[in-house]
């Protein structure tokens, strides 16, 4: 397991955070201490601070500690060389994520985080995509709520497309239908980051409404915006803006463009949360969508924050995919998940990917969960973060 040589198989780099510490819990609980388990280390700035975290969530008392430091280069840069795999819930990634990207194109090591910054993700892909080729390291970016159950939805579906009517859907529709928990403190922190700077510069503006602005070098056909809310008829359903689909279509895209257009190149992909029947349905819509021109302002969770242990199980999703093909056929293909997305089955997502790609041999290069995991991780989910993938006829 992991890279030879490497000390450790998965650093968990901003486990003293809220969503870092709800990472190593799960990996305490779920692959430690076990002789086929991976070897895990927690890694931030504070020794301290970190015995105490690893206190509280009952890790065992000899599992290591790390002190890194985004401030710090040469601390980043001992922490990659003993992992060969950094996982980093450390956001906004626009903020405090260019040095640790840098590092593990670098040397090597594997990468994975929650990431909803396409601007920032644009700029890694053109600075470091030809490191992390060269030395084989996999970074992926985007491996919580945002974008898995989207990315790998839409792949599940497309496979089954093509196992039904021997082509995939060239139009696919991803439509909320239940969701229940909150947006991390890291989403809104990275969605005013983000906000800033394009206010700073306007060029990043034109990238962040560009489906395809994480496809350099292809661009396809226009898209279905999804920005003002609709009825729609097939779903019996109002449907509104949905506020992931900014970064969650252009993951789908680039998962199309790594490998090579199975979708075809005229595929077509929107996002929308449904909101029910009637005026009532209708008045949610336009609420939602009303929402989203300030979706946090002032306010909002804070980094750190997050909901109560209670609250994270109660969480849900529940996200319906709907193929459409020329003839008129439809497919529908559904991703469920237990616990609320932002913290309780993102720290799950996130903790997973990294043991896919420990067992993984996908050559490096800067991807997405569905481009270098796939089906090898929509089992995983299944398996042990208690997601489920499943045509529905």
């Amino acid at each position: 397991m992991g890279k030879a040589g490497r000390e450790f198989d998965i650093i968990v780099y901003g486990a003293t955070g809220y969503t870092g510490r709800l990472v190593a819990e799960y990996l305490a609980q779920h692959y430690g201490p076990r002789d086929d388990g991976p070897k895990w280390a927690m890694a931030g700035r504070s020794a301290d601070k970190l015995a105490e975290v690893r206190s509280l969530i009952g890790a065992p008392a000899d599992t290591p500690l790390v002190v890194a430091d985004a401030a710090d280069p040469a601390s980043l840069e001992a922490m990659c060389k003993r992992a060969s795999v950094v996982l980093t819930t450390v956001g906004p990634y626009q903020l405090y994520g260019n040095e640790l990207v840098d590092t593990c194109a670098r040397v090597g090591t594997d990468y994975a985080d929650l990431c909803g910054e396409p601007a920032w993700m644009r700029q890694m892909i053109d600075v470091n995509e030809a490191a992390a080729k060269n030395s084989g390291a996999r970074i992926c970016f985007s491996s919580g709520f945002d974008s898995i159950p989207f990315d790998l939805g839409v792949l599940m579906l497309e496979q089954e497309a093509v196992k039904r009517f021997g082509k995939p859907a060239p139009r696919v529709k991803g439509r909320v239908r239940k969701m229940q928990g909150t947006f991390s403190g890291g989403t809104a922190a990275s969605l005013k980051a983000t906000m800033k700077a394009a206010a700073k510069n306007p060029k990043l503006i034109g990238l962040l409404q560009d489906p395809f602005a994480l496809t350099p070098g292809f661009s396809g056909p226009g898209q279905p915006l999804g920005l003002v809310p609709e009825y729609d008829s097939s779903l019996e359903s109002w449907a509104a803006p949905f506020i992931m689909a900014t970064i969650n279509t252009k993951n789908v895209h680039r998962t199309n463009f790594l490998r090579g257009h199975p979708y075809g190149e005229d595929f077509r992909y929107d996002e929308m949360m449904l909101t029910g029947l009637g005026d009532m349905g209708k008045q949610a819509a336009s609420a939602v969508a009303s929402m989203l021109k300030a979706p946090f302002g002032d306010g909002g969770p804070k980094p750190g924050e997050g909901p109560s242990k209670e609250e994270r199980e109660n969480g849900f999703y529940d996200v319906l995919f709907i193929g459409e093909m020329p003839g008129g056929e439809t497919i529908r293909y559904s991703v469920k998940g237990k616990y609320d997305p932002g913290y309780g089955s993102t720290s799950r997502m996130l903790s997973e990917t990294g043991m896919a790609l420990l067992a993984s041999d996908a050559p490096g290069g800067i991807g997405t969960p569905g481009s270098f995991l796939g089906e090898d991780l929509v089992k995983r989910l299944e398996e042990h973060a208690d997601l489920t993938f499943a045509v529905e006829d």
